[in-house]
């Protein structure tokens, strides 16, 4: 059921599908795994009124950017299930999804596929379901547009392809609010390897209660909490991983993006794949310490002038993250963003 009211689409200059349409030849990794930021980063621009900068951005990015993989083996609805989570067939998922969401509405595409998704929501270190958010924002609050419903079928492809599990955990105590919550997610012993390495430490997550939410609306409630408890806690934690640490905040943000397209029904199972996102990095990332902030750190920055910062500096997870913090919105959010800019090295 959509509950999202349509905006004045934000990019009257076609920049957000042109950006699209040169960077739909590439695909959704580079290096073998890291992820190609640049369609949520450019989404992310153009919604906060920096559609101007996108093309210097990408003219930077281009080095990052790698073809789109050879096709391995079709996927179809026969043999689905045996691809998830291949990704050899990154191609095969973006083509199959292309096919869906050529054939019927992008909204019956994501309902259906949601579910099956959403327990792999720690694949690809949370960075399809993250464009999945980005494209969806788009979708719902703008022009449709050839370019922006391909988006989506390469972010949901992605998604299929890295589609991840994480191994259920043990339950510890349960905290009521999602702050402490996340305050009581132990630290995986070994904060060395990479993140596949710290996934598989992980053992046990406090039972939030708000990760089983009554209805649709305590879900959304549920939701938005989280991410404001993720965004305000990167000011103090964001040191420890200044990068990975984002995704604590932008993965849950991305399913209460997407929220608004999905039958309720659909609300409050979300809530728990997005809480195990956010503890799950959390635990693989976060510091021992926290840090203190000066006292007013940040106060007399006004939104728009924290995002032109973000902007200029160029990091695409700190683009990301501040248009994260910007939907929580308030004083608390904004000194986090501004971490964030501190915190990354510039890329521009």
């Amino acid at each position: 059921m959509d509950e999202t009211t349509h905006h004045t689409d934000p990019d009257t200059s076609g920049t957000l599908d042109e950006a699209l349409e040169r960077l739909h030849s590439s695909g959704p990794e580079r290096d073998g795994w890291l992820s190609n930021h640049a369609p949520m980063a450019v989404e992310a621009l153009v919604r906060n009124g920096q559609a101007a900068a996108v093309h210097r951005w990408l003219d930077y990015y281009r080095a990052k950017l790698e073809d789109m993989p050879d096709r391995f083996a079709e996927v179809t609805p026969a043999n689905w299930q045996e691809a998830l989570g291949d990704p050899r067939r990154i191609a095969d998922w973006a083509a199959y999804f292309e096919r869906e969401t050529a054939g019927r509405p992008w909204r019956d595409v994501l309902a259906e596929w949601w579910p099956r998704l959403l327990p792999g929501i720690a694949g690809g270190a949370t960075h399809p379901v993250i464009r999945v958010g980005h494209s969806v924002r788009t979708l719902l609050t703008a022009e449709e547009s050839g370019p922006r419903v391909r988006e989506l079928a390469h972010a949901l492809g992605y998604w299929a392809a890295r589609h991840q599990p994480l191994p259920p955990p043990a339950p510890l105590a349960p905290v009521r609010t999602a702050g402490a919550a996340l305050d009581a997610v132990p630290r995986v012993p070994d904060q060395t390897g990479g993140i596949l390495a710290r996934l598989a430490q992980i053992t046990a997550f406090p039972q939030w209660r708000g990760a089983v939410p009554a209805g649709a609306d305590e879900a959304r409630a549920g939701l938005a909490e989280l991410v404001e408890a993720a965004v305000h806690r990167y000011a103090r934690y964001g040191h420890g991983a200044p990068v990975m640490l984002v995704h604590a905040a932008t993965a849950p943000n991305a399913v209460l993006r997407t929220l608004p397209a999905l039958p309720r029904a659909l609300w409050a199972p979300s809530v728990g794949a997005a809480w195990a996102a956010s503890a799950a990095v959390t635990a693989a990332y976060s510091p021992a310490e926290a840090a203190v902030l000066p006292a007013g750190y940040g106060a007399s920055l006004t939104a728009e002038e924290v995002f032109a910062r973000a902007a200029a500096h160029g990091d695409d997870h700190t683009i990301k993250f501040v248009d994260t913090a910007l939907d929580v919105g308030g004083a608390p959010a904004l000194a986090a963003a501004l971490r964030s800019v501190e915190l990354n090295p510039p890329a521009l």
